[in-house]
């Protein structure tokens, strides 16, 4: 997203409001289309004791674990007006405290474990409804194609889809609304629910106890997702708007629980049969259709928020060295719209499975929510050391750490009790997605320890006169060399090795280009230094982490700035293109690095190690990931010894001849 689009969508507009509405709310809007339905249960009886305890479960969460923490507090922790959870990390990261990075990790993945199962059980849910005209019909056919559509049509951008996205959860938040207070009117006396003891009675009554509660949190699964598209709406878009959700939420939770209270004693199933939902049997007869095919449009929006937010994640993954480099894609002029070709196929898998492996959405209920409690709770870790950042009182983070690490960890043992009946799946995904991000971060850690670097300064006189050796083929006018050194003065072994060893390459000016990722998601700016005079110049870019990293192009612009500064000329040295004013060629030198066999690895280290390469095979080459022309590179093997042998002690036997 431009910086200009960014502060548009920012300012508080009714546009605003709209944009909000279509792009963030869609996973915790659609869940009124399960969760009173997982909490009745199709063939227990029903209890007011126990609707009254369900809706008041619902309220509290809402208010307490959506509103309190994630729209009041947690909004607050912006990284330049972005959110997330490697938006927090990026953060917090300033405190140095190295274990944080553990929160980070568990919680991006289990975030995009949670993007494969979203997509099934909203969509599953809507289309369930058509079962109540044709009672024997199988819809995973329907999910499937309606998936498979929603997937295919990402590469276009959502540019387009997302105008009509606005208006659509504007029609779908109106109808909860408005079912709601159509069932309240006849009983008022519902909102006794708001009673809290309500709640502590649930829990002792509820035939499945305090496990009740896993199918409770599933009220406030987007929550999470809230935070991670700040950057798309801003904060006080979100705030606002969040006033008119939650209304329209409780409204349908409490006319659905109005509608139950008046069937006491009678279960769901003798209401609707095996695919009774009191989300559709709120609706008159002649509305159903309408409520169905409305519902089924929310539950792709909601879907879509999820993959657009499954690919912000991945790029911010990539830049903070937690994923291996894979294509992006830009469908639109919003920088804030991106495509992963490779994740939203996997994703689609990934859905696909969901739905063939649970067939509906009532098995998927089970599944769903024991990952993103996790996030949460990583979430609420992350912002204890954002609030300890900011020097908020001891005392206030106290109290609100330990009541959200308390609510979350009663959902957390409450989701436990789904491991056996569908947990695992997500939680598996969950695991994968981790062991990833953990072998690329440590990998490249490891290489970064064992990459040895030496002083330019030892190295100044040998490559002004290399320059000027005519007795060595000039290699190319320009030769470019990208570094990880930090800092000005030192450069990798490696690359001097290139230069002067591996074949001596004689250049008129030498490159070095090093990128840096800021923890701030939007900004572009460079520095250059000049080593030696007319010889050997330095870039630096400061690139924010959701920025793209296109070096050709980067690069061409600082050369563009210099030339006109008469800070270089790039004009080629050789007699007759110098007369003419012919631009010299420019060359790339990339190393690839292998693991070297004379590597003596413990176990540990054997299977990081193996299994980055292993990683790399599938990842985006070096060129591409810089986004370089692959005509104007050249790749160059070395090898990563890490702890190299000891000194061989070896004795010379001479001839006794």
């Amino acid at each position: 997203m431009s910086a200009h689009n960014h502060q548009l969508h920012s300012k508080l507009t009714i546009g605003g409001l709209l944009v909000t509405l279509g792009i963030i709310y869609g996973d915790i809007g659609t869940s009124p289309l399960y969760v009173m339905k997982a909490i009745i249960g199709l063939h227990h009886v029903i209890n007011p004791d126990i609707i009254l305890g369900g809706l008041s479960c619902i309220f509290w969460t809402l208010t307490l674990q959506t509103t309190l923490k994630y729209v009041i507090i947690t909004l607050s922790a912006d990284n330049h007006g972005e959110g997330g959870i490697f938006a927090l990390y990026a953060l917090v990261k300033r405190t140095k405290i190295k274990w944080l990075i553990v929160p980070a990790i568990v919680g991006g993945s289990a975030l995009l474990a949670d993007g494969i199962i979203t997509p099934p059980i909203s969509v599953s849910s809507a289309v369930e409804g058509i079962r109540t005209f044709y009672p024997s019909i199988n819809t995973v056919p329907i999910v499937i194609a309606i998936l498979v559509v929603l997937f295919t049509i990402q590469q276009f951008g959502t540019k387009l889809v997302g105008k009509f996205f606005a208006p659509m959860m504007l029609i779908w938040f109106s109808m909860l609304g408005i079912l709601g207070i159509i069932q309240i009117g006849s009983n008022l006396s519902v909102f006794r629910a708001i009673n809290p003891y309500y709640a502590y009675e649930l829990l002792r009554i509820h035939p499945d106890g305090f496990y009740v509660l896993g199918f409770v949190f599933l009220c406030t699964t987007g929550a999470e997702a809230l935070y991670s598209d700040m950057g798309h709406c801003g904060r006080k878009n979100i705030r606002i708007s969040w006033i008119f959700v939650k209304a329209t939420l409780v409204l349908n939770y409490f006319g659905q629980g109005a509608y139950l209270i008046k069937h006491q004693g009678d279960t769901l199933y003798n209401l609707g049969g095996k695919n009774a939902n009191p989300f559709y049997l709120v609706m008159e007869n002649w509305f159903q259709p309408i409520g169905i095919v409305i519902a089924t449009m929310a539950a792709v929006i909601a879907s879509q928020a999820l993959i657009s937010g499954s690919f912000t994640l991945i790029n911010e993954a990539m830049r903070l060295n937690f994923w291996p480099k894979v294509k992006i894609k830009y469908p639109t002029d919003l920088k804030g719209q991106l495509y992963i070709p490779s994740i939203n196929w996997l994703l689609l898998l990934g859905c696909i499975g969901i739905v063939l492996h649970f067939e509906e959405s009532g098995n998927m209920e089970a599944a769903y929510g024991l990952a993103i409690v996790l996030c949460m709770i990583m979430t609420t870790l992350l912002l204890n050391y954002y609030l300890i950042m900011k020097r908020v009182s001891w005392y206030i983070i106290g109290a609100i750490i330990t009541l959200y690490l308390a609510i979350e960890f009663s959902f957390l043992i409450a989701n436990l009790d789904k491991f056996p009946h569908g947990g695992y799946v997500t939680l598996f995904i969950a695991c994968v997605l981790i062991g990833i991000m953990t072998v690329w971060f440590l990998a490249k850690k490891i290489s970064k320890n064992y990459t040895k670097m030496v002083k330019i300064d030892t190295y100044k006189k040998v490559l002004a006169e290399l320059s000027l050796d005519l007795s060595i083929p000039k290699y190319a006018t320009h030769l470019v060399y990208m570094t990880n050194s930090n800092r000005v003065d030192e450069i990798e072994e490696k690359v001097m090795y290139s230069i002067l060893q591996k074949r001596p390459k004689r250049a008129d000016i030498y490159w070095l280009i090093h990128v840096n990722i800021l923890s701030e998601p939007y900004r572009k700016e460079f520095k250059v230094n000049e080593i030696i005079k007319d010889d050997l110049y330095r870039i630096d870019f400061y690139l924010g982490f959701r920025e793209p990293t296109k070096i050709n192009l980067m690069f061409k612009e600082v050369i563009k700035d210099m030339v006109k500064n008469g800070e270089v000329d790039i004009t080629s040295r050789y007699e007759s293109l110098n007369k003419n004013n012919i631009i010299g060629d420019f060359k790339f030198v990339l190393s690839e690095k292998f693991l070297s066999n004379d590597s003596d690895l413990n176990f540990f280290e054997k299977i990081v190690m193996y299994s980055y390469f292993f990683m790399k095979k599938f990842s985006l080459s070096e060129e591409k990931g810089f986004g370089l022309d692959s005509s104007s590179v050249k790749i160059e093997q070395f090898p990563l010894v890490i702890h190299a042998p000891e000194i061989i002690d070896m004795k010379r036997i001479y001839s006794q001849y």
